[in-house]
């Protein structure tokens, strides 16, 4: 009877073994950099810094400060559009963090993973 797959002595050839060490310590350093990410703080102005929101890595707003010039009760519209502006930049900044980080982790595998 013939010996089906597997690896002549039994074990991972040494390929194999180096890289799931490569992929257990890049899973480590992906960990790490989440959690910074998580508590970096991206702060955002509309309308001249009239308008300033601050965001979490998490995407989580921790700041919305107001001048009291673009406080008009007669004009609520544009300071809601001044709101919603300096809350998606910010996100917008707390993603292209989190892109960048991303990158760095799997620059190194050519844009995926070799198998």
């Amino acid at each position: 009877m013939a010996k089906r797959g597997g690896f002549p002595g039994g074990g991972m050839p040494g390929n194999m073994n180096n890289l799931m060490k490569q992929a257990q310590r890049m899973q480590r350093q992906m960990e790490e950099s989440q959690k910074e990410l998580e508590v970096k703080e991206f702060t955002a102005k509309a309308g001249g810094g009239a308008v300033e929101v601050t965001v979490t890595g998490k995407k989580e707003i921790t700041k919305v400060k107001l001048s009291e010039e673009v406080v008009d009760p007669d004009d609520i519209e544009m300071l809601e559009d001044l709101i919603m502006a300096a809350t998606n930049e910010a996100l917008r900044m707390a993603e292209e963090a989190s892109a960048e980080i991303m990158n760095k982790m799997t620059g190194g595998l050519g844009g995926g993973f070799p198998f």
